[in-house]
Formats: C-alpha cells, structure tokens, sequence
C-alpha cells in the first residue's frame, strides 16, 4: 500500500467536519485548541454559519487534502445541507483517496444516525420536501451517514469532556506518527540525511544537546526527524 505522501499532497493533518451551531464555541473549539497544541495541522472553519446552500471549492480542498476528517454528529448536523455535502465528500475521499474518517457522536444515539431516525431522520424528510434537487441527493446522505456511523469513534454521552477530548487527541497523535514513520522508509535518500543528523548529535555521548530543525510542516525536515526518532 503507498504511503498517504505519495498518494496525495498532504496539506492538513485533521480536517473538523461540524455543525456550528451545536458544537463551534464549545467541544469542537477545544478539542481544535488541544490538537494545536500538539502540533497537529488542524483545518477548521471559522465561518460556517451557512453562508449559502453550496459548499465551497476551498473546503472541498481542504477536505481532499486532509489525513484524517472528525466528524461531529450532533444534534443538528442532518439539518444542514452544507454539512451533509461536506459528509459526502468526506466518504468519497475516504474510498477514493484511504483517508481516515472518526465519527464523534455528540450527544446523539449512534444508531439513530445509522438508521437515520427520530432527529436524523426529521431533518432529512424535511430537505426532501423543501426541493426537487434534495430527492436526488437524500439517498447519497442516508448512504454517507449509515457509512460513518459504521466507523468506529467516540459517543459522548455520559462521558468527561476534557478526558474524551484527550482521548481522541492521543488516538489521532499515534496514528499520525504511525503513518509518518510509514512515510519515511519510503522516501529516496532520506537515509543518508538521517546519518548525518546521527553523526552530529554525537548519541554516544551522555551529555545534554539541543537539536533544532527549520523547515516548514511536513516537508522533509520534519521527516527526518521522524526518522531519528
């Protein structure tokens, strides 16, 4: 299987697939400051007060660009048709390009999202009355919101904001090593920068040293690293 760099140029770490209304100022908020904070480039957008009924060419970018998309299935998710597309485009990448998608089931039953019932389903039968052009893409939502609820994630009901947060957070930092450490057996002449760095830092020694390594996220340098490490 090729790596995710040579599959596609990588761009974002994490891509936040959210409801705004439902979850912006709080639980999406923080769990975007803790993935910061650990140095994972996170793509979140800060507009997404349904400026209009068509998703943006940048977000569906983004999306494609993206190792891994958390998607907040809350109360009011299925009431936007802005996130059901976002949903889609999701699970194409997801197929087409191996892309890592974690559900976060936000106060909801996973199963009524399955199934798409009770809220879930409101939400839909009220596109489909609202226009002709919904009927066409309804099947297409109940199909990407039946495959994401399939996935294994995380459902917060019952459950210390802060400690799931951490949790996801620590799950999504060791997959991201993992694939990165995948990464750098794959690139061509990676070895031998990696032997100079060794050579440098002179490992035989017991004394305490500083490296620093400048170079723009996810480009070679940070690779390198990886591969020291």
């Amino acid at each position: 299987m090729a790596s995710a760099s040579s599959t596609y140029q990588r761009r974002y770490d994490v891509f936040l697939s959210f409801r705004g209304e439902d979850t912006h100022n709080n639980f999406t908020a923080h769990l975007y400051e803790a993935l910061c904070q650990k140095g994972i480039n996170t793509f979140i957008d800060d507009h997404k007060l349904e400026r209009g009924q068509v998703i943006s060419p940048e977000l569906f970018t983004a999306i494609e660009n993206s190792l891994f998309s958390v998607v907040f299935l809350s109360q009011n998710y299925a009431s936007s048709r802005w996130c059901l597309d976002e949903l889609m485009k999701i699970v194409e990448c997801m197929k087409s390009r191996g892309q890592r998608v974690l559900p976060i089931f936000y106060n909801v039953d996973p199963s009524d999202v399955r199934k798409q019932r009770g809220i879930f389903g409101e939400a839909l039968a009220k596109h489909d009355q609202e226009s002709l052009e919904n009927m066409g893409r309804e099947q297409r939502w109940k199909d990407a919101l039946t495959q994401v609820a399939n996935l294994s994630g995380w459902d917060s009901r019952n459950k210390n904001e802060p400690l799931l947060i951490k949790e996801i957070v620590t799950t999504i930092l060791n997959k991201l090593l993992r694939l990165l450490a995948g990464d750098t057996k794959n690139m061509v002449g990676l070895d031998a920068r990696i032997q100079e760095v060794e050579m440098r830092l002179c490992l035989e020694s017991n004394d305490v040293l500083m490296l620093g390594i400048w170079g723009m996220g996810g480009n070679r340098e940070n690779n390198s690293c990886q591969g020291c490490l």
